[in-house]
């Protein structure tokens, strides 16, 4: 990065930053803080909702994910749409018919106390996991650009979104996520756009996706049944739409989103904007990926594509092993590159037989070429065990450093860290209120002001920041990132969503019944997690089922007269 690219981040990200503190200073109206202006109209609604979603793991990681394995992780997100039409129907008008501050103030209007409780520490726990994950993303990506101390960069970054989020509370969170996200759209679109210009001369975009579909990675969908395909239409319809009805429906971090609608048509219409764009965003992110695996079939790539790691060891005892691997790279990626021009040159003269041929010499090639990666990172790995044996996290910003002029490297960075500060925003504004509302305020036991809750919240976003900067530190992933925060979610939210469920449709089930149930099924989840090798999005469904029918069984056990709730939902 030059000065021009430093200037475009420091400027872009403080702007962003300055402007909320401005317009959100001397908040101490609790309302005003937690939800935000009760006007929000349905495109900032949206927007928010999306920002909030897209950390900068999705715009950091997808396309590495896309690089890897193709378009089928756009799977994941089938359910999504499905999941905001049934949250937008049913749960958005009984949260705004009750004027809740969290989710999970529900819980104590249908069940009891406890169930409340137990509802916001899932939350909490998980959501404060996953607030240090987002934090640990862009820091990856800071460190490798600037240079800098990986975990001094994962505190300056923390730090800034905490100042301001502590600051301004929930309007401070939608006015930046506002920009934020028009920072990203701008910053994605014109890296496809550059993308497609640095391909070979000669190459259109018709040879580029008939590569890549030679290489299986246009396959979008699979309809296998296997249960262990991590994803298929199946688990993605099905266990996506779980998921999604518990991200979108449950988690505070997305209802604080909606719940400052102007209205209640004003809070779906923002819903039915995700439920749009939702899955058209991530294929476009993953198609970027495609492009860039297509890019590098004739650009020579690096071997391993976190080249800090690759260069730590190769100075060190491991270095001749690895520059051995980094010259037969060389030759099997001159090898791919002279089949794929055949393949190109059969293609373009109509000799089916001879395209299919070289086709099939193409991805032969392309295996040899896999194999000597996969040696480096065995021998990575045996080199030094700590370091992640997947780099397609790397792959994204690699491109970006290697190849993008000097200004849009600085835009495309900005937006990595815009989206992490959108993302991060909104977890500890949720965070901060939830500990407020449904621990702080409903332990103490008294009425306090309203300044003093507004307090009470803005210590306990810090703190949940500061939380969040510790995990972040310890990080050591060896997912790629965007699973890794889809795998966390699902462990957690199938059993929340069972306990919403339980509140909505099983009018019969009390309190006493659904919380054992709750308890039992999470620690159902945790067990078959460690001992079973199924697709995560599976257990969105085995959480949320596990609960409904438990808390029926229990109920029917104990009886009716153990504090089943009857008043209208």
């Amino acid at each position: 990065m030059n000065a021009l690219d430093y200037v475009i981040l420091v400027g872009t990200m403080l702007a962003i930053a300055a402007y909320a503190l401005w317009n959100t200073r001397g908040r101490h109206d609790l309302n005003r803080y937690l939800k935000g202006r009760d006007g929000t109209g349905w495109l900032t609604i949206g927007l928010s909702v999306m920002a909030t979603q897209a950390s900068a793991i999705t715009f950091l990681s997808t396309p590495g994910q896309g690089y890897e394995s193709g378009l089928g992780f756009v799977q994941n997100y089938f359910g999504a749409p499905l999941a905001l039409v049934v949250i937008a129907v049913v749960f958005l008008p009984i949260y705004r018919r009750l004027k809740v501050y969290t989710a999970y103030e529900y819980l104590g209007h249908r069940f009891d106390a406890k169930t409340r409780l137990l509802g916001a520490g899932l939350f909490l726990v998980q959501r404060g996991l996953g607030a240090g994950i987002t934090i640990y993303a862009p820091a990856i990506v800071l460190s490798t650009v600037m240079g800098w101390r990986l975990d001094v960069t994962i505190v300056c970054s923390g730090l800034l979104v905490v100042a301001y989020t502590v600051a301004g509370g929930c309007d401070a969170v939608s006015l930046t996520q506002k920009y934020q996200i028009g920072v990203i759209f701008a910053g994605m679109v014109a890296a496809f756009f550059v993308l497609v210009s640095r391909m070979p001369a000669g190459l259109t975009f018709s040879d580029t996706l008939s590569l890549a579909g030679g290489f299986h990675k246009l396959e979008a969908v699979d309809f296998s049944t296997s249960l262990d395909r991590r994803y298929t239409v199946w688990s993605g319809t099905l266990g996506g739409m779980f998921l999604a009805l518990s991200y979108f429906g449950t988690d505070q971090s997305q209802v604080q989103r909606y719940l400052s609608g102007a209205s209640l048509r004003e809070s779906r219409l923002g819903l039915m904007f995700n439920a749009l764009f939702k899955i058209p965003m991530q294929f476009f992110i993953l198609l970027l990926g495609v492009l860039i695996f297509v890019f590098y079939q004739f650009e020579r790539p690096p071997v391993y594509f976190n080249k800090s790691a690759w260069s730590l060891q190769a100075s060190r005892a491991a270095g001749g092993r690895l520059e051995a691997l980094d010259r037969e790279f060389t030759a099997a990626h001159s090898g791919e590159k002279a089949d794929l021009e055949a393949w190109l040159r059969a293609r373009h003269s109509g000799d089916r037989s001879g395209e299919a041929a070289a086709r099939a010499a193409a991805v032969a090639a392309h295996g040899r070429v896999e194999a000597v990666r996969a040696e480096t990172r065995a021998a990575l790995d045996a080199a030094s065990p700590g370091t992640r044996a997947n780099d397609a996290d790397y792959v994204f910003i690699t491109f970006i450093l290697d190849h993008l002029p000097h200004g849009l490297i600085g835009l495309l960075v900005t937006t990595f860290f815009a989206a992490a500060l959108s993302s991060k925003a909104g977890e500890l504004n949720a965070l901060g209120s939830t500990t407020t509302v449904d621990v702080y305020r409903h332990l103490l036991r008294r009425e306090a002001s309203d300044a003093h809750y507004v307090v009470a919240s803005k210590c306990f976003t810090a703190f949940w920041g500061l939380v969040a900067i510790a995990f972040a530190l310890f990080a050591n992933l060896a997912e790629n990132l965007i699973q890794a925060v889809n795998i966390l979610g699902s462990i957690f939210y199938g059993v929340v969503l069972g306990l919403f469920l339980v509140a909505f449709f099983l009018r019969r089930v009390g309190g006493t019944a659904v919380f054992w149930s709750a308890l039992a099924s999470q620690a159902l989840v945790f067990v078959l997690y460690f001992s079973l090798g199924i697709s995560y999005l599976w257990y969105n469904v085995i959480g949320c089922v596990a609960c409904m029918a438990l808390s029926l069984a229990l109920q029917a056990a104990i009886g009716r007269g153990s504090g089943a709730q009857t008043q209208p939902a």
